[in-house]
């Protein structure tokens, strides 16, 4: 067992291929086969599986997977360490978004921070606010931003951004030259609503549980995955739904799509910089969160 093998397994893992994990890593297929099955010759057991062309991990290779991606992160931590001790800022730096920071609000601050650290490589992993959070929790990403506040105590959140979201629908709707439709309306009209685990509908369902509504009274007709397939949704006509102002700031420029309030209810929730309590942070890690904070009045 080395550092580069076990780099390759993490790849494999987190791509589910023999084949773009080889692409990944710059090596031949047969030459990452190898080296998993140098693994696993090593720990006497299997380590992933082939189901068609996908590969998963074993209960086994999962085990070893949590341990390899908090190694790479050590060995990555050291590296920045001795990089900032001799005045230099590089290295790579793996972040989490949750839908609408990882798709509308970190790619502008990504391209500033690698316009002042030019030598840093910062991975973004995106995914709903609940898979954010466990990352962090795990170690699979030295802080992340989410729509929602976590329960576990292990965890530190600051608030660095407001956000705003409005009852959303397509431009031929019925209420689209409406400035607001109530409750009562809205119960009937078919409804899109993201996942459960998304930071958009847990800060819907506050909203609606403190005004003496719930979820169950919506007319769910879909459930999507991710903001870009609600907001596709709502074009095609599928329903309307209550998205963020910015993750259509295009569509509501062009008009192709128009935002509406919902008498007496405010859809505002925050977005949270989030990190392990416990959890020492790398020295990149330290000047992106100051980056973070310089950053506020422009957010």
């Amino acid at each position: 067992m080395d550092l580069w093998r076990l780099q390759i397994f993490s790849r494999v893992v987190e791509l589910r291929s023999f084949s773009r994990a080889a692409k990944a890593v710059y090596l031949s297929q047969p030459t990452v086969s190898s080296h998993i099955k140098d693994l696993e010759n090593h720990f006497e057991c299997k380590l992933v599986d082939r189901l068609g062309r996908e590969v998963i991990p074993t209960k086994a290779g999962s085990l070893l997977y949590s341990y390899a991606t908090k190694i790479i992160a050590l060995k990555q931590e050291a590296e920045n360490a001795l990089a900032e001790f001799q005045g230099k800022i590089k290295g790579r730096l793996t972040i989490g978004g949750s839908t609408i920071p990882a798709g509308y609000i970190l790619p502008p601050l990504l391209g500033r921070f690698k316009d002042d650290y030019p030598e840093v490589v910062v991975i973004l992993v995106q995914g709903d606010t609940e898979r954010i959070i466990r990352d962090t929790l795990e170690g699979n990403v030295e802080l992340g931003i989410v729509g929602a506040k976590a329960q576990e105590v292990q965890l530190v959140q600051k608030k660095i951004i407001d956000d705003q979201m409005f009852l959303i629908v397509p431009r031929r709707h019925r209420w689209a030259t409406k400035r607001h439709v109530v409750m009562g309306e809205l119960i009937r009209e078919p409804f899109i609503m993201r996942e459960q685990g998304s930071g958009t509908r847990k800060s819907i369902e506050l909203v609606l549980d403190k005004s003496g509504h719930s979820l169950g009274a919506l007319n769910v007709v879909a459930e999507m995955g991710s903001t870009e397939a609600v907001r596709q949704g709502i074009k095609a006509g599928v329903g309307v739904s209550i998205l963020s102002e910015c993750a259509v700031t295009e569509e509501l420029a062009t008009g192709s799509l128009k935002k509406i309030k919902i008498k007496g209810l405010f859809f505002k929730r925050a977005f949270y910089l989030t990190f392990h309590k416990h959890r020492t942070q790398s020295p990149l890690c330290r000047t992106f969160i100051r980056f973070l904070n310089r950053q506020e009045e422009c957010l």
